[in-house]
């Protein structure tokens, strides 16, 4: 059974910290679901849960709420309906480098990446940057020594256990291993965010 630290967060938010990713993934969709009173928005992050609540709500109702919340360690999050595709060409400068690490050949690396749907467990580093867990344990590798000056909006990248797609150009020390044409962050469309937490992603060899 999961049972969150409870600590309030200024007066108008309640953050759960937990062990890890996986357990916040499977926390969040249950806090969703609840509908949990006077509860706006659910924001996670790598290790907590944040809560956001309407001006007056007492703390003390959602937390006992949350408390009589039931989610188990472990347990599958009930997938979104629907997933999200993402066609990756599977090119990218550390494509070579990830197999080596991971015993793979490059070709397991791109089944392993395609394998199973990966989840949204959170957002950050940049508007439309959305970490990515849940994939295939395998992949887990660590992030580049040195990072690149200038990563091309677009690149696909793995570290630690995410995955992840960079929405525009910037510094970053990701391993890359593809590329894909999906926009992430448009303002003109509602929500500008393609990937928001909680949705189902699964990518694809593009052209296939």
């Amino acid at each position: 059974m999961i049972t969150p630290a409870l600590l309030p967060y200024g007066d108008a938010g309640l953050l759960l910290e937990v062990a890890d990713t996986a357990e916040v993934v499977v926390l969040a969709d249950a806090c969703r679901a609840a509908d949990l009173p006077g509860v706006l928005d659910v924001v996670p992050a790598a290790r907590t849960v944040l809560l956001v609540l309407e001006p007056g709500t007492e703390l003390a109702s959602v937390r006992q709420a949350v408390e009589k919340l039931e989610v188990r360690a472990g347990e599958d999050a009930p997938a979104p309906a629907g997933s999200i595709e993402i066609p990756v060409v599977y090119d990218g400068p550390d494509l070579a480098e990830v197999a080596r690490l991971t015993g793979l050949s490059e070709a397991d690396v791109v089944a392993a990446h395609t394998g199973r749907a990966w989840r949204v467990a959170f957002g950050g580093f940049a508007p439309g940057f959305a970490y990515l867990a849940g994939g295939d344990p395998r992949l887990a590798v660590a992030r580049r020594d040195e990072a690149r000056t200038a990563v091309p909006a677009g690149s696909v990248g793995l570290a630690g256990e995410f995955s992840g797609i960079y929405p525009r150009s910037s510094p970053g020390g990701w391993q890359l291993i593809g590329r894909t044409d999906a926009v992430l962050w448009d303002l003109d469309r509602d929500p500008p965010a393609l990937l928001a937490p909680g949705a189902e992603v699964r990518f694809t060899v593009a052209g296939t």
